[in-house]
């Protein structure tokens, strides 16, 4: 925990955690308008940003149809005392020991909405799930996880019971 600590007090700022911004701070790729999602990638098979700006993009759609329907007026942004609300509660209360930083985005039109809710959005499924799932131990070598399984795995010396019930069930 303390390692973390140190990390987010030295290195976090809310407008790097987006993926294309994050990619190119930690030098995986460059700004390039003619490339695909706007980015040329340092290392071209890089499952993580090939992955992940697929997944960015398509966050960032339905985000921006989200918005453009509930916002149609640009100006219905800045004067929403609520979404006003909740971005300084962001700031100031779940980020309080950053409050002052001047890297925060201001919040007064549907581009700004747009960019903070899918940082958000992407940090809590799209970066999480990549930085906290591993997969390979348990789908990478096809008997520990057999596709055709429609229950769990039995436990490491099932019972008769259990082993006959997770066989049926892979035999149809």
């Amino acid at each position: 925990m303390e390692l973390s600590s140190v990390a987010y007090d030295k290195q976090w700022c809310f407008d790097q955690e987006g993926l294309p911004k994050d990619l190119i701070k930690r030098g995986l790729a460059v700004e390039d308008p003619s490339a695909p999602h706007g980015l040329k990638l340092t290392i071209e098979d890089n499952p993580f940003a090939n992955d992940g700006l697929v997944l960015w993009d398509t966050i960032k759609q339905w985000v921006t149809d989200y918005v453009n329907h509930y916002y149609p007026n640009p100006s219905l942004v800045d004067s929403d005392k609520e979404l006003q609300e909740w971005w300084s509660e962001i700031r100031n209360v779940g980020h309080g020991d950053k409050k002052d930083e001047p890297w925060w985005p201001v919040l007064e039109t549907p581009e700004d909405l747009i960019e903070i809710i899918t940082i958000i959005v992407w940090v809590a499924s799209g970066h999480h799930a990549a930085v906290n799932f591993g997969q390979y131990t348990y789908a990478g070598y096809f008997p520990n996880r057999p596709t055709i399984a429609r229950i769990n795995m039995p436990d490491e010396n099932p019972s008769e019971e259990n082993w006959k019930i997770f066989l049926e069930q892979l035999c149809f």
